[in-house]
């Protein structure tokens, strides 16, 4: 059928049916031959012909020829040539779909966690670019294409790399086959064929992943093809950024000058004698595969039969097939080697799910003649299983001699192999493959060199009896011994062999005996192998693991993989001992692969220094699911004493239960190390031990160290940063933690505790998210009973936010459960709040919830934020009845308490909230609401004066209406009495003004920190509200408008109608005055719209300013502070302090005496000149004034001359405030 319903296409591809559209492969597709569309022509400099544009060689002086071709010329963020970033334009790919499901160039939203990438793959941020793919139809199968400009002459050499991101799922897939996931592939179309080159692996994880693919050399004209295909429901999305062509340009045409072990080719280039004749046109021009030079080696494609070659009696068996026959399987070849076609021959031996353990197919040459000539060139393809394996030997009398083993997953790709036999009597060469379950391998194009010379008087060469066959089943491996152990328990870093032998090839090894269970997984000119140290060594004793000259046609690291190991513990190191002699462009590197996942993480690495380098190293694996395997990658030009060696190598404390003595401590202040605390290493963005580098200092002393977490620093590719306990003993009761933390930041994410129970699922018992100001915050979560069950605990950030940073100190962890939570956004849980009474109140979100309740909850204001409802309807609260909330006991250790939450009431006829402050059983009524205005959600605090514990209940009375809903958000008690509704002095809390959390609206939030100097957040050195460095002010740093946010907002919570209200408020601006483009507003917004009713244009700092601002609206309203730039990024500060709203009072009745302007900084010498100069003018003036007034007595002053101070222009001064007693308060 046609794709999701489409019409036939008029030109049908190669691979469909005539007068169908039936398509034989999915990467076939309509678009396999079409002419680049005009709009993606390369304008080049020096006019090269059209041969020459996009064939990966810089034609032009300026590399012009090479622009708009997939790629770019260049990344000036990565500084990688041939590379498309994204960032500036789609260069030249399109979506070439013929639905609405496509491609588009986009960013990261920062809006839903778990849709889409939080950051690009080149900068690490929200502000990076790539491509994604749109939402697919909901009912049918679609396929998203996405197609590359024509390419010219990709080299045999040639490797395409692209980072990836594939997120969402599809629902109820899970045990289905694999047909029934998302999957993406990339292809090519050449002449009439679209050929598969790689797939995404069956099962992903979370964040970006590297795609690696191997074309081989193409002639003429060619395109990619990139595709992703959703079964129905599936709502995946899949991003992708940093397509990369290494060494795909032809060799240069021009007469070199070549080696002794050389050869020039037609065009001039100089080649190794080996590389003749061996299957690949590595000239460019063919002439190193001319069939009049290469007419003495013998060549088998498969494409006719075995050229004499014999297959043994299976099973298994090799056999031959083409990709065509074999389908889309993720192992299976997508192409012959000698072709690169999918309707060319191999032969292959593939493993299904039903794969016996230790089957081995064999092929089996003729007889040849002894020999010292005699070289096999074949390519081989291993992929899809970490065990499969394929070895060449060569046998005589029955005794074999093993040349050559491969093991792994080496991709989806052919690899050049090459084998010289010197052998002194007749023999048979033997090519043995073996698979396991998911995996496959294949052989193509063997060529054997002049030497080989079949035997006439065929010597009886019999094959090695395969008595010593594992008696194992598949998913088993042997011990030592002859017992059978499951194969995940080998390599789990723990003896299950009674002799130990399932550990003992699991890469801990001094290579005196063997590689230890290291294998070379190379597939360019360089790989690793044992050898000798030749000179005495301080790093490197006998036999070590070493760079040697690899067989393979890639240009690359060589690469040696450990077996598959794990799980391991979050203490887990690998240490070794390396030497490396090289220029600066060599490497040796230790990454950690997953290949379950399609994962590959750097875990260490070091350049060449142009002298021998060396050591012993500790490389940190931390907590790890099985299968993981560990993979030295190293890179040089070897020449004489060029070299990378590794020795040595041992596994610490990688157990999963290993017990460490640290292993219980939860309780650390990070002053020493991190106690009982690890790093979870699986991802590369991480927390940091560290005294402050301008966030601020720790909370410990002032001056120790903290751990904290920075979003912004470049290549952080993760997407979450983990602190993890080891495994702990199982609790029988709960345990309170408590810790102090700091979320600070204009943009800042998400900071969550979980608890991970053995085999379960987490459970986040502490959240919070968006900045909570440059302070430290005391929070406790009660870490509950695990009953049986061993549990790690975890504190993680989400790499959801880029602008701030997060920190953690002072840990402490003690018996029984926390008190009441002075703070609760029920993201977490209910906070122990008891539900009673006849209707029930329930924790529940918009988008998961049953229960009818506001569209989006108050902490985070989106639909999956969380809050506390309860259904007033007359089925579920007949009227008069009441259903009940009630807080743990609040402990207060100050006189007076603010209790503050958010309220919302459907419309209609939503029943009353009456709210109950408790003591000693003796409940006082302190809030009753039956109606509200608007669907927003509404603030109330009330002033707590209790004289020993406290609770708090909000009771929710039915009225009888047919439906309603009462719900509840953000709990907070703080010390103090409550301020005035929307006033505020910042130095308890911010007293409801918040920055609002919808991340459509394109705002950065407001800070709030005291004057201490902080390096990464600039603001006035002093408050206004104490004059000190210890008070607290709200601020904003102009700086981070931009891109990603075009305006701050601060918002006061909603405010009944005012007739004749005043707003006074203390401001604070540093805007360098040329720039001065920035500007502060105040605005009111309700129903019917929003007004600015005060504004000024940034300026340098001119100290504390005051400002009063009437106010008046006749519906509900908020008050807003907004700061926008029409330039950015604009350097500069702003602050706010002391804002005081009053209701029905207008501003011409002043509540204080006029007050005075804080100076601070230059502007206090300009200050104390001034009033030195008003002294001596108001001491001439009252002198002058005395004798003026003397005769005539003093006229009374008018009201009008005492309501503001003329001419000041918003400064205006005041005595010291006069503060009221509590009684004087309560009476008045």
């Amino acid at each position: 059928m046609s794709p999701a319903g489409h019409t036939c296409p008029l030109s049908l591809a190669a691979g469909t049916v005539p007068g169908s559209c039936r398509v034989f492969s999915p990467i076939v597709s309509p678009i396999a031959r079409t002419v680049l569309p005009s709009g993606s022509v390369v304008v080049n400099s020096c006019s090269s012909a059209a041969e020459q544009l996009c064939n990966f060689v810089c034609d032009c002086s300026d590399c012009s020829d090479e622009n708009q071709c997939g790629y770019l010329r260049g990344s000036a963020v990565l500084g990688t040539p041939f590379t498309c970033d994204f960032e500036d334009s789609d260069c030249g790919w399109q979506d070439v779909g013929t639905s609405t499901y496509g491609w588009v160039r986009g960013r990261a939203s920062l809006a839903m966690w778990g849709t889409g990438p939080h950051s690009d793959h080149t900068l690490g941020t929200d502000l990076g670019w790539f491509l994604v793919t749109t939402s697919p139809p909901a009912k049918t199968t679609a396929t998203a294409w996405l197609r590359s400009p024509e390419m010219r002459e990709a080299a045999a050499t040639c490797e395409i790399r692209a980072w990836y991101h594939l997120s969402g799922s599809c629902e109820g897939t899970q045990g289905l086959n694999q047909t029934e996931r998302p999957v993406l592939r990339l292809a090519v179309a050449h002449r009439d064929d679209v050929v598969g080159l790689w797939q995404s692996p069956e099962r992903s994880s979370e964040g970006w992943h590297q795609l690696v693919a191997y074309p081989g050399r193409i002639t003429e004209q060619f395109q990619l093809i990139f595709s992703l295909t959703q079964p129905p429901t599936c709502g995946a999305e899949v991003a992708l950024d940093d397509i990369m062509f290494r060494n795909c340009g032809l060799p240069e045409v021009g007469q070199q000058v070549c080696g002794a072990q050389e050869s020039r080719c037609s065009h001039g280039s100089c080649l190794a004698w080996h590389r003749f004749c061996d299957g690949t046109d590595d000239c460019g021009d063919s002439s190193d595969e001319d069939a009049a030079q290469c007419k003495n080696f013998t060549h088998c494609s498969f494409d006719h039969d075995l050229c004499g070659w014999e297959v043994a009696t299976g099973p298994p068996v090799w056999s031959r097939n083409t990709s065509l026959s074999l389908g889309t399987s993720y192992s299976a070849p997508t192409r012959d080697h000698s072709n690169n076609s999918r309707a060319g021959l191999f032969l292959h031996v593939g493993g299904g799910p039903t794969a016996q353990a230790g089957g081995t197919a064999q092929l089996i040459s003729p007889t040849f003649q002894a020999t010292n000539s005699c070289s096999l060139v074949l390519y081989y393809h291993l992929h899809g299983s970490a065990t499969s394996n394929l070895s060449i030997s060569y046998m005589t009398n029955s005794t074999k001699n093993l040349m050559r083993e491969r093991i792994g997953d080496l991709g989806s790709c052919w690899v050049r192999e090459r084998v010289d036999f010197i052998v002194t009597v007749p023999f048979k060469v033997l090519i043995e493959g073996v698979t396991s379950s998911g995996g496959t391998v294949a052989i193509d194009d063997l060529i054997l060199s002049q030497g080989c010379v079949k035997e006439q008087e065929t010597p009886v060469v019999t094959l090695p009896s395969e008595a010593g066959a594992s008696p194992c089943t598949a998913d088993e491996v042997a011990c030592d011994s002859g017992d059978c152990i499951a194969a995940e328990l080998a390599c789990d870093f723990a003896d299950t062999c009674a002799d130990g032998s399932d550990e003992k090839r699991c890469g801990t090894t001094t290579f005196e005996s063997g590689a230890g269970g290291w294998h070379d997984v190379s597939v360019g000119r360089l790989r690793w192998g044992l050898q000798r140290v030749t000179e005495p060594d301080s790093f490197l004793t006998g036999t070590s693991l070493a760079l040697q000259t690899g067989e393979g046609q890639m240009v690359g690291p060589a690469k040696a993989r450990s077996p598959p190991l794990g799980p391991s513990g979050p203490a887990c190191t690998m240490e070794m001992s390396y030497r490396i002699h090289s220029d600066p462009q060599g490497f040796l590197a230790v990454s950690i692969a997953d290949h379950t996942t399609g994962t590959t993480q750097l875990a260490w690495q070091t350049q060449g220094h142009g002298s021998t380098a060396g050591g012993r190293v500790r490389v940190p694996l931390g907590q790890r699911s099985r299968p993981f395997q560990v993979e030295l990658l190293a890179m040089v030009d070897l020449q004489d004493t060029v070299n990378v060696s590794v020795d040595n190598v041992t596994f610490e404390q990688c157990y999963l239960d290993v017990v460490s003595p640290t292993a219980a401590e939860l309780s650390c202040n990070f002053e020493r190390d991190l106690c009982g605390w690890y790093q979870d290493l699986s991802s590369d963005f991480k927390w940091v031990r560290s005294m402050g580098q301008g966030h601020g200092s720790d909370h410990t002393t002032g001056s120790g160290y903290f751990l904290s977490v920075d979003p912004s620093v470049p290549w952080s590719h993760g997407q979450r940063a983990q602190l993890l306990t080891s495994h702990q003993e199982p609790a029988a009761a709960p345990r309170c933690l408590s810790f102090w933390y700091r979320l600070a930041g204009p943009q800042i994410g998400t900071l969550n505790l979980k608890l991970r129970p053995e085999g379960g699922e987490d459970v986040v018992l502490w959240t919070r998210r968006g900045t909570q100001g440059s302070i430290w915050h005391r929070a406790w979560a009660t870490l509950p009973a695990t009953g049986q069950q061993r549990y790690q605990v975890a504190f993680e950030v989400l790499h959801d936010g880029f602008l701030g940073d997060v920190g953690l100190d002072d840990l402490a962890q003690t018996a029984g459960p926390c008190g009441a939570e002075l703070s609760c956004s029920f993201e977490a849980g209910d906070c122990a709040l008891a539900a009673s009474g006849k209707g029930t109140w329930q924790r529940q979100s918009n988008g998961t919830g049953t229960t009818a309740g506001p569209g989006t909850d108050h902490t985070t204001g989106t639909a999956a934020g969380h809050y506390m409802v309860v259904n007033t309807g007359r089925v579920s609260l007949p009227a008069g009845h009441t259903a009940a909330l009630t807080s743990q006991p609040y402990q207060p250790s100050v006189p007076a308490q603010c209790l503050a939450f958010w309220y919302q009431l459907s419309t209609g006829t939503p029943g009353s909230l009456q709210v109950f402050v408790e003591q000693s059983r003796v409940r006082t009524k302190v809030l009753s609401v039956s109606t509200m205005e608007g669907s927003s959600w509404h603030r109330s605090h009330v002033t707590v004066q209790p004289d020993g514990d406290w609770q708090v209940v909000f009771e929710a009375v039915g009225a009888g209406g047919d439906h309603g809903f009462i719900a509840l958000d953000d709990l907070h008690v703080s010390d103090g009495a409550c301020p005035e509704p929307a006033s505020c002095d910042f130095e308890q809390d911010t007293c409801g003004w918040s920055s609002p959390s919808d991340p459509r609206l394109n705002s950065l939030a407001w800070g709030w920190k005291s004057g201490v100097t902080l390096a990464k957040y600039p603001s006035p050195e002093q408050d206004h509200t104490l004059g000190t460095r210890n008070g607290h002010y709200v601020h904003f740093d102009t700086s981070a408008l931009g891109a990603r946010g075009t305006s701050a907002l601060l918002e006061s919570p909603p405010l009944p109608a005012a007739t004749d209200s005043c707003l006074r408020f203390w401001y604070h601006m540093d805007i360098a005055e040329h720039l001065s483009s920035g500007e502060l507003r105040v605005t009111l917004h309700g129903a019917a719209g929003q007004r600015t009713v005060w504004s000024v244009a940034g300026h340098r700092s001119r100290g504390w300013q005051s400002a009063v601002v009437p106010v008046q609206s006749p519906g509900e309203f908020q008050i807003s502070f907004e700061i926008t730039t029409r330039r950015w990024p604009v350097e500069g500060t702003v602050a706010l302090d002391d804002i005081m709203y009053s209701a029905r009072v207008g501003c011409h009745s002043s509540p204080e005496s006029p007050v005075e302007e804080k100076p601070s900084g230059s502007f206090v010498a300009e200050v104390v000149l001034s009033l030195l100069l008003a002294l001596i003018i108001v001491a001439l003036v009252a002198a002058g004034g005395w004798y003026w007034l003397k005769p005539r007595g003093q006229a009374s002053r008018t009201p009008a001359e005492s309501n503001s101070p003329q001419g000041f222009d918003n400064i205006t001064f005041r005595d010291d405030k006069v503060i009221i007693s509590p009684r004087e308060q309560d009476e008045a």
